[in-house]
């Protein structure tokens, strides 16, 4: 028992180093890889870990497990839909193949496109709440001529997305130093 729970503070520190502005509700959804020996350990933490967090609206899922690594997604689903409406995401989304703009349907399909393909899909940076304009100009532009980078390469809004980065920043500091005085994940996560 003191084994997983110390592997469940492990995960959740993780958790709050890469994924803190998803559990502030500042951004849609993050995505980390980790190393893991066992997948059906890391999966009985992600179960323990969701039970804890889905009453703030915070779902984490592996999306593929591959040489002792597993990808992890930590997303907001009413977030993720409310991304997945916009025209311009929307219209990408099915240009890559995606039947439909459901979130749900949506990362199924982006599910059996990593663990099918190389490379990761470009349009990844939807699921992970990049501005359409931001994805599309990556796409576009084949990863180059960006304004800035940050959490992500920027081809739009640079004033906002600078904003974004910045408050981003501060949010996983402060979460960071909340989870080593002892204060579980789940106290972070703001409900919605």
């Amino acid at each position: 028992m003191k084994n997983e729970k110390c592997r469940q503070n492990r995960l959740s520190e993780k958790i709050v180093r890469h994924c803190s502005p998803t559990l502030a509700g500042l951004k849609s959804a993050g995505m980390f890889s980790i190393t893991c020996e066992d997948y059906e350990d890391i999966l009985c933490e992600i179960r323990n870990l969701n039970k804890r967090l889905g009453k703030k609206g915070v779902k984490i899922i592996p999306l593929r497990y591959t040489n002792g690594r597993c990808l992890l997604y930590v997303f907001r689903l009413s977030e993720l839909t409310c991304d997945f409406e916009d025209k311009c995401a929307c219209k990408l989304l099915k240009e890559s193949g995606y039947k439909s703009c459901k979130p749900v349907e949506c990362i199924g399909k982006l599910i059996k496109r990593l663990n099918s393909e190389e490379e990761f899909p470009h349009e990844i940076g939807l699921f992970l709440g990049y501005p359409p304009e931001d994805v599309c100009g990556y796409i576009r532009n084949k990863g180059k001529c960006q304004k800035c980078t940050g959490h992500w390469k920027v081809y739009g809004d640079e004033k906002s997305a600078l904003n974004k980065f910045k408050s981003f920043k501060q949010c996983t500091h402060i979460f960071c130093k909340m989870i080593s005085l002892g204060i579980p994940i789940e106290k972070l996560a703001i409900a919605g």
